[in-house]
């Protein structure tokens, strides 16, 4: 992911606005003594694209039926979230990015020896306002699981893009599988237990997605169940859910959705398929295979050219140009601005953009029941997005 090796620091390019990074980066080229101090940088997500404001709240829950898979002695399985919903006004202080203590843990873990305070990346901006009254009406649910190693903020430009469109979404955090995530009562987190073994546990990958794909269940009965854990759970209709992942969250989205019919529609973001689809597929529900054109082109990938075959519904398979695994998360500026990512990366905010829009025309279309267009075929407004329709 990050290298420690940065010769201009995170904070520089993880405002994710091509200007501050630009400016930055040029002005460490000339002086040589790195970029200007963090605390003079203001640090922003991209703005949501939808015509609502945005809320979100926290929420922690505790499986009581099932111990941690990967500390038993720890004691129940724990999940942090952040649901984001559409708000009736901006109101309410901005919600924070994560908190110090995650964000510290982050850099230790993605970006070790790098000078950059935590307090910087803790408080990027978001465009969310924590507790903000919500829209009236009942709205599709969205669930989203990140990648291994990586922690729920990863995406949520992604989620307030979403919220903004009309969704409510609930990003979760699964304990012991992100850089850090704090959880009330317990404390910091990390994924050293899992993604620290020298090996995969025992059934490999597959394992962690079906896990994971439990934790989602276990979600969906706490936020649209008789007697629901979310304070603003009437906002939820519960006839229409989808979910969407990074990496081996997306793997995650198709694992959840051949053991629970209540996930109608979901997405894989650039995730190699380790839980492996059966002959049957998902029941004719709709599925979204998106990712790298590096990795995930026919025959690139033979866990998406098998699962490919199998799916029985709607589908779709795109790819887009010169994107690097990062690009459908929050991390991908900073790897391009730095020079991480391959010298022909797509820009991250491009990337960010085409994420944004595919997703949502595929909820919108699959979830909202709006037909959308843009998901028919090749666009010439989005020339790195690649249609592929193997046999």
């Amino acid at each position: 992911m990050i290298s420690p090796l940065l010769t201009v620091p995170l904070t520089a390019c993880l405002a994710l606005t091509a200007t501050t990074c630009a400016t930055a980066t040029a002005s460490a080229a000339r002086t040589g003594a790195g970029s200007p101090s963090p605390a003079t940088l203001r640090l922003e997500l991209p703005r949501p694209t939808g015509p609502d404001p945005v809320g979100r709240d926290t929420l922690y829950l505790v499986d009581q039926s099932r111990k941690d898979p990967w500390v038993p002695s720890s004691g129940p399985r724990r999940l942090m979230l952040s649901i984001h919903y559409p708000a009736r006004s901006v109101s309410g202080p901005p919600a924070p990015y994560m908190s110090t203590e995650e964000a510290a843990s982050l850099l230790r873990r993605k970006a070790p020896g790098a000078d950059v305070p935590a307090e910087v990346i803790s408080g990027i901006r978001t465009h969310a306002r924590a507790g903000a009254p919500p829209e009236k009406g009942r709205h599709p649910l969205v669930v989203l699981s990140p990648g291994l190693g990586l922690p729920r903020a990863g995406l949520t430009s992604l989620a307030e893009d979403l919220a903004s469109r009309g969704y409510v979404v609930a990003s979760i955090d699964h304990a012991y599988e992100s850089s850090g995530t704090v959880f009330p009562g317990v404390g910091l987190l990390t994924c050293a237990p899992l993604c620290d073994q020298p090996r995969p546990p025992e059934g490999g990958k597959a394992t962690i997605s079906r896990n994971r794909a439990k934790d989602v269940s276990f979600v969906l009965d706490r936020l649209t169940g008789r007697h629901p854990a979310w304070k603003r759970a009437g906002l939820i209709d519960a006839r229409r859910i989808g979910m969407a992942g990074h990496s081996i969250g997306g793997d995650t989205a198709s694992t959840t959705m051949l053991t629970d019919p209540r996930v109608k529609a979901g997405i894989n973001l650039d995730g190699t398929v380790d839980a492996t689809l059966p002959a049957t597929g998902l029941g004719k529900r709709p599925f979204l295979l998106m990712g790298s054109q590096r990795d995930h082109t026919p025959g690139k990938d033979d866990t998406w050219d098998r699962t490919w075959k199998v799916l029985d519904g709607w589908k779709r398979w795109l790819t887009v140009a010169r994107a690097e695994h990062s690009t459908f998360t929050d991390l991908a500026l900073a790897q391009s601005k730095l020079g991480l990512s391959s010298p022909d990366a797509i820009d991250a905010e491009r990337g960010t953009a085409l994420t944004r829009v595919y997703v949502a025309a595929f909820f919108d279309q699959h979830l909202k029941g709006r037909k959308q267009p843009l998901l028919d075929g090749p666009s010439p407004a989005n020339p790195e997005i690649a249609f592929h329709r193997p046999e």
